[in-house]
């Protein structure tokens, strides 16, 4: 619904290896190509907001596009490295010091050993030579154990980049009936979400909360908020509307997040956000609701009135492509 022309999804696995040949970190990346050759990062989950489709009798010319391979190694492969090898290092540190500290312990003990039993064959104490025999042996077994971990921790620290595969692409096409009055509807007014979400990330900083907006990742939700305080994190999806009243829809990627979500998941609606945008009281659990399924575009929709105070929100009897 959202995309005005064909676009190619290319999908794929990225794996970082060790020097032992172990899999530090394993990851999909996702690509989108317009028509122009331009390639944005997006999210796996934006599979869930398209609906399936019979291809084309001719395909677009971006089915045929190469793959943004070097770009896909700048943008987010050599990041990928570079964070994991950050990420590996500190945790190959961490590990280092308290074999370091165990081992070196260990063999301060054995050394201690060494030294009486090596007093007592001086001394011709009875059984003395085996326990010297028995202490150098582990005194020499716990130097090659701290050897072996050495090397071990080294090649651990040791990444590269292996196994860049891509899986499968996914091509994705304008809705066949985009440009009609129904379908038209559904469609979001970036000026008016805007507004919206300028609303809602002020209203949460006013609140003590560090806030980042996330909306460009597809997650789901568009705003995360953390209380400093209390620790409370909330995944806020925002909607806008122009008016007093209308329609809000959620995409079945947000439904579902909602639904699996349900302690920390809020839907933050602004109204009025043609003239002067007005936050509406947050709803925690909006998955609760009975959302209309819209099946001609795979979308649930909610009616929302706010000329009164509170604020209510309802069903609505009109049709948007045939509703469950």
């Amino acid at each position: 619904l959202s995309h005005q022309e064909p676009k190619r999804i290319d999908f794929f696995r990225a794996r970082i290896v060790d020097g032992l040949g172990l899999i530090a970190h394993e990851s999909i990346f996702v690509v989108q190509i317009g028509q122009n050759g331009e390639p944005e990062l997006c999210e796996p989950s934006i599979l869930g907001n398209f609906s399936p489709a019979d291809a084309p009798d001719q395909l677009p010319a971006v089915a045929a596009t190469d793959e943004v391979t070097d770009w896909l190694q700048q943008q987010a492969l050599a990041p990928f490295l570079e964070e994991t090898r950050t990420e590996q290092q500190t945790e190959v540190g961490r590990i280092s010091q308290h074999v370091e500290l165990s081992l070196t312990e260990l063999l301060l003990r054995t050394d201690e050993e060494v030294g009486r039993a090596a007093v007592e064959v001086e001394e011709g104490i009875q059984g003395a030579e085996g326990r010297l025999a028995r202490a150098e042996n582990r005194h020499a077994e716990l130097l090659v154990r701290r050897d072996k971990r050495r090397r071990e921790l080294e090649q651990q620290g040791a990444l590269s980049l292996q196994a860049v595969e891509r899986l499968t692409s996914v091509l994705v096409l304008p809705h066949p009936e985009r440009e009609s009055n129904e379908v038209k509807n559904l469609r979001p007014n970036r000026q008016t979400e805007e507004r919206a979400m300028k609303a809602v990330m002020q209203h949460e900083r006013a609140r003590g909360c560090q806030v980042e907006d996330v909306s460009a990742k597809n997650l789901g939700y568009d705003v995360t908020s953390l209380d400093t305080q209390s620790g409370e994190m909330r995944l806020i999806e925002v909607k806008g509307l122009a008016a007093t009243t209308g329609t809000i829809l959620l995409t079945p990627n947000e439904r579902r997040v909602a639904e699996d979500r349900r302690d920390c998941y809020w839907l933050y609606i602004v109204t009025n956000c043609q003239a002067k945008p007005v936050l509406q009281e947050p709803i925690l659990d909006p998955a609760r609701f009975s959302w209309n399924e819209v099946n001609k575009v795979q979308h649930y929709y909610l009616s929302v009135d706010a000329m009164t105070q509170p604020m209510q929100v309802r069903e609505d009897g009109s049709n948007y492509g045939g509703k469950l």
